[in-house]
């Protein structure tokens, strides 16, 4: 009987990578217009090359770039960059299409609904409150919470304790096998994986199910709890 389905956010309930590419365009353009001389799609690729090696959380990452670019920071390019780079992200932070509506389909089966993400804290909540989904989980465990990322079982394990269920009344859904999956399969725990959110290619999952579209977690939960 499955009684929790456990999410990751980033690219699993949101679209997180659309909203980076949006914003980090938008920042690289206030830059230019406050007079920073950049070759805007190479400033672009340099950006997203380190946010891949330093962390897709990472918030200098315009000091980082400046520091690079040019040598230093210049407090008027920064100050430009995050401005725009605030102002795209809260306006192009969007749910997955059905996240909501199989959100509340599962509340209406009884079903508890959790967060395990390796985000802060902050930008966690942060991203949550913008989308107005607050309400809807039992549980967020965020890298502050647990101290550990994925995929470590220590946040599914905390998430199991905290709900007061095993690992076979849960379900985890993720987009990144190599954290979502392995680390909740540790523990015996069923898996999905969001293949709507797949930034990487991902050939062979691992995962128990994928699923093409958010709203066939609620077929799942159903087969498995008729049975």
């Amino acid at each position: 009987m499955i009684k929790t389905v456990i999410f990751d956010l980033d690219n699993t309930l949101l679209d997180f990578v659309k909203m980076k590419q949006f914003a980090v365009r938008a920042a690289i353009s206030a830059m230019v217009e406050a007079g920073l001389e950049l070759d805007e799609e190479e400033a672009y690729r340099q950006i997203f090359k380190m946010y891949a090696e330093g962390g897709w959380e990472n918030q200098k990452i315009f000091n980082d770039f400046l520091n690079e670019a040019i040598g230093g920071v210049n407090y008027k390019y920064l100050a430009a960059a995050i401005v725009a780079y605030r102002h795209v992200r809260e306006a192009n932070l969007q749910v997955y299409p059905n996240v909501k509506r199989t959100l509340v389909e599962l509340l209406k089966m009884g079903i508890k609904i959790a967060v395990v993400s390796d985000a802060p804290s902050q930008e966690a909540w942060m991203r949550i409150y913008l989308l107005n989904l607050h309400h809807i989980f039992d549980l967020v465990l965020t890298f502050d919470d647990t101290g550990v990322r994925k995929p470590s079982p220590v946040p599914f394990q905390m998430a199991l304790d905290a709900l007061g269920i095993q690992p076979d009344e849960a379900l985890m859904i993720g987009d990144w096998p190599e954290r979502d999956m392995v680390g909740a399969k540790k523990l015996g725990i069923k898996t999905i994986f969001a293949r709507y959110g797949d930034t990487f290619g991902t050939v062979n999952s691992g995962a128990d199910w994928d699923v093409d579209n958010a709203y066939q977690i609620v077929g799942i939960v159903k087969e498995l709890n008729r049975g």
